[in-house]
């Protein structure tokens, strides 16, 4: 499983590390965390992803049609209005 977080640093300013998510994936996964992500990253960085987590970086329908393994997008902050949910809906992503 392929796990990315696009915009890390907005949630944890470097006093909270990510190894408490790290330490209960198994061996085989990836957890990739970028501090912050321009539009023009997504694509990119999101390949082959099965998770996106995200507060503040917008993932819009076309980006989302060009993501096929995308199952869950966790929205790290309160409200979803920085995903497109009726294009994650159409997709059977989860939001």
């Amino acid at each position: 499983m392929k796990i990315v977080v696009l915009d890390g640093r907005t949630l944890n300013p470097g006093d909270n590390p990510w190894n408490p998510v790290k330490d209960v994936l198994a061996p085989a996964d990836e957890f990739i965390v970028h501090d912050k992500s321009e539009s023009a990253d997504i694509i990119e960085r999101c390949r082959g992803a099965q998770i996106l987590l995200t507060n503040k970086t917008v993932l819009t329908g076309a980006a989302l049609e060009r993501l096929p393994e995308v199952k869950l997008i966790c929205v790290l902050a309160t409200g979803v209005n920085t995903v497109d949910v009726a294009a994650a809906k159409r997709l059977g992503i989860t939001v």
